[in-house]
């Protein structure tokens, strides 16, 4: 198989097992995050319709001078996507839709289990894509750095990043109870993975510069720590601290 033809594989396998595990979680895991079956219709959608604009619009604002070549032409605008808008733009999807559909309860418990694994899935076909997926790290000297194509041996941040979502998933999942607020699992992943993008991002090829040095992806990082500021501290303590006050990253 090509390297894109790869990746598209194991896109697929990630949609798949995500949803299967979803269907799973939301009752095993998650059994107050919906209370009526409609609501699962209007959060799905609003999810997908939210995480498909949000992809393409981290693209736009991270690549600009790539997404935009050739305007009008509108092939390049619809080639890259980004997991971070994809998000974003799904947590925004979802809210709308809750909204509009009267929806009060918290959802997104439901979803760390699939997205996490799902995500995981995703970075393997990113991996194997090599250089035209934009996903590899800076050239490193690091005796695990791995040549993608171009003779330099890179950060393989995609693995990082499978690393990263399986620690956190572990720590989320042993503190699912001192996290008992509806949805703090949810608010927990996101702010985990945005601060790990944010960070992980200095190691990575920057295609275009924004103020204050950061890349667009990085912004979009910013943008929704700052959205999730609030609940930061309570996320922390219910990791980390035990009854007695006593840090424990269990």
């Amino acid at each position: 198989m090509t390297p894109v033809v790869l990746h598209t594989v194991f896109e697929m396998l990630a949609y798949a097992v995500g949803f299967r595990l979803f269907l799973w979680t939301r009752r095993a895991l998650a059994p107050a995050a919906f209370q009526q079956e409609d609501h699962v219709v209007w959060t799905g959608v609003g999810a997908i319709v939210g995480a498909a604009l949000g992809a393409k619009l981290s693209f736009w604002i991270d690549d600009p001078m790539t997404a935009f070549a050739d305007f009008p032409n509108l092939q390049h605008l619809l080639e890259g996507k980004s997991i971070i808008g994809a998000l974003l733009g799904g947590l925004a999807g979802v809210e709308l839709a809750k909204k509009a559909a009267g929806i009060r309860t918290s959802t997104g418990d439901a979803f760390v289990l699939p997205l996490t694994v799902g995500m995981c899935i995703g970075r393997i076909g990113c991996f194997l894509a090599g250089l035209g997926d934009h996903t590899y790290g800076n050239p490193t000297a690091l005796p695990w750095g791995v040549d993608f194509g171009d003779g330099l041996p890179r950060h393989p941040t995609q693995l990082y990043e499978i690393i990263f979502l399986l620690l956190q998933y572990a720590l989320i999942h042993a503190r699912r109870h001192a996290l008992h607020e509806p949805g703090d699992r949810f608010r927990a992943f996101m702010v985990g993975y945005l601060a790990f993008r944010l960070l992980i991002e200095f190691i990575k090829p920057v295609f275009y510069l924004y103020p204050g040095g950061l890349s667009g992806l990085q912004w979009l990082c910013v943008a929704g720590l700052i959205y999730y500021v609030r609940a930061v501290p309570r996320i922390l303590r219910a990791l980390f601290t035990t009854e007695a006050g006593a840090w424990e990253p269990r």
